[in-house]
């Protein structure tokens, strides 16, 4: 199966806010078991922000990346329960109000 990533503008813009908060949809057929988030200047992904949860097909969450950091550029690595990974970099989730999984 193959997977992509779209995201959608906000209406207002965060700009150095330190809590990012943004909708993320799973709108593919198969869970979204791992959430990886790191600024684009850091090496390695950061921990899972799905923790133990899991976004099932068609679900939509809302998440916030309480870091403490100012910064809104940053990689994105999900990864579904059938080992498909969908890889995304540099997206300004300060200028997003949703990001969104979905099969090509």
């Amino acid at each position: 199966m193959s997977l992509a990533a779209a995201m959608a503008p906000a209406t207002s813009s965060m700009a150095h806010a330190e809590d990012l908060r943004f909708d993320l949809a799973n709108n593919t057929s198969v869970a979204l078991v791992e959430l990886f988030m790191s600024p684009t200047d850091v090496d390695n992904w950061e921990e899972d922000v799905l923790g133990s949860e899991v976004l099932m097909p068609g679900e939509t969450a809302a998440v916030t990346v309480a870091d403490g950091r100012r910064n809104c550029v940053y990689d994105i690595l999900g990864v579904f329960a059938d080992d498909d990974e969908v890889e995304d970099y540099g997206i300004d989730l300060c200028e997003l109000a949703a990001y969104e999984f979905y099969e090509k």
